[in-house]
């Protein structure tokens, strides 16, 4: 009897242990569970085109600028990138909390032209959100973009400008109310004796 439900412990461990082969062969043969178009390699197939989005014909210039409202170091990775329209690119921003005191601060962004920002498409951008920084941190966040193809032809520089703002600031605290203030009648006006 032992020796039986040895076998049988032993044949149930092979059978779960060739499953993943024989789930992956069956995969292929099928064509299923396949995350992506691209991950399907099919000898003698012909490669798959390029992204059709891409308008590899003209090149954009994206300048990138900042500007700080409170004493803080705000800066982009790199201060201009040539892009194609419909290319994702991303770029990455570096901020420090200079302040001796915990800050939350938010990004407003900007566009030059003002056309160009219809066509200025953000997919990951820190100035969605505020953020909290401690005395003296230091952070690195992105921001992924794409623009649109539409955009008109005669425009070759686009500028996005951040301005980085501190969020509330300090608030003084609040006031106690330990008795009803006490109502003070008016003083009557003084002539003044200039007519």
């Amino acid at each position: 009897m032992v020796g039986k439900l040895c076998v049988i412990a032993l044949g149930m461990f092979a059978f779960g242990y060739a499953l993943v082969p024989i789930y992956r062969h069956i995969c292929e043969a099928l064509g299923i569970n396949v995350l992506a178009v691209s991950e399907l390699r099919v000898p003698g197939a012909p490669n798959l085109p390029a992204n059709t989005q891409v308008d590899r014909t003209r090149t954009i210039s994206v300048e990138f600028d900042t500007n700080t409202r409170g004493p803080w170091h705000f800066k982009p990775a790199v201060r201009s990138l040539q892009v194609h329209p419909g290319e994702l690119t991303t770029v990455m921003y570096e901020f420090q909390n200079i302040q001796n005191r915990t800050m939350a601060a938010q990004a407003v962004p900007s566009y030059a032209p003002k056309q160009a920002a219809a066509h200025f498409n953000k997919l990951e951008c820190f100035c969605f959100t505020q953020y909290t920084l401690q005395p003296g941190e230091k952070k690195e966040w992105p921001v992924a973009f794409v623009i649109d193809p539409r955009l008109s032809k005669d425009v070759t520089t686009i500028t996005l400008s951040y301005t980085f703002f501190e969020v509330g600031g300090k608030v003084p605290a609040a006031p106690t109310t330990d008795a009803a203030p006490q109502a003070k009648s008016p003083e009557p006006l003084k002539p003044t004796g200039d007519v």
